[in-house]
């Protein structure tokens, strides 16, 4: 469970948004998706993964990968070598969420164009939403 994170549940359905509300604060940070995907694709160093999360500062690639790493979905290795090398890889249940984030991906793209309409129609109808 996360930090700050209460889930006293009293239905099965509390219960289950609560376990969805924790799996997403595992990775619904701004950065933890394209590093996960990164690293899904097999072992990967520090720099390379700086150069492919387009945008992401060193201060929060480290943060993030301490975070992913803490949860069990990357493992850090470090090679005894001069400078040290320094290798991530997702572990079995980052590579299980990674399928699930492909068939979101995909669902996305399904529906990119119908839910692009459905938010017209409704700003249309109710006036565009504030902020």
């Amino acid at each position: 469970m996360s930090q700050g994170n209460s889930c006293v549940t009293v239905t099965a359905n509390q219960a289950r948004a609560c376990t969805v509300r924790e799996a997403l604060d595992r990775v619904g940070g701004k950065w933890s998706i394209g590093i996960l995907i990164a690293a899904s694709q097999g072992p990967i160093r520090f720099t390379e993964l700086e150069r492919q999360v387009e945008g992401i500062s060193r201060r929060m690639l480290t943060l993030t990968l301490r975070n992913l790493e803490r949860d069990g979905l990357l493992r850090r290795h470090v090679y005894p070598t001069v400078p040290p090398k320094v290798e991530y890889t997702a572990t079995p249940v980052a590579m299980e969420l990674y399928e699930s984030l492909v068939a979101l991906t995909a669902w996305a793209e399904r529906h990119r164009e119908s839910i692009g309409a459905a938010r017209a129609a409704y700003d249309r109808e109710h006036g565009a939403p504030a902020g």
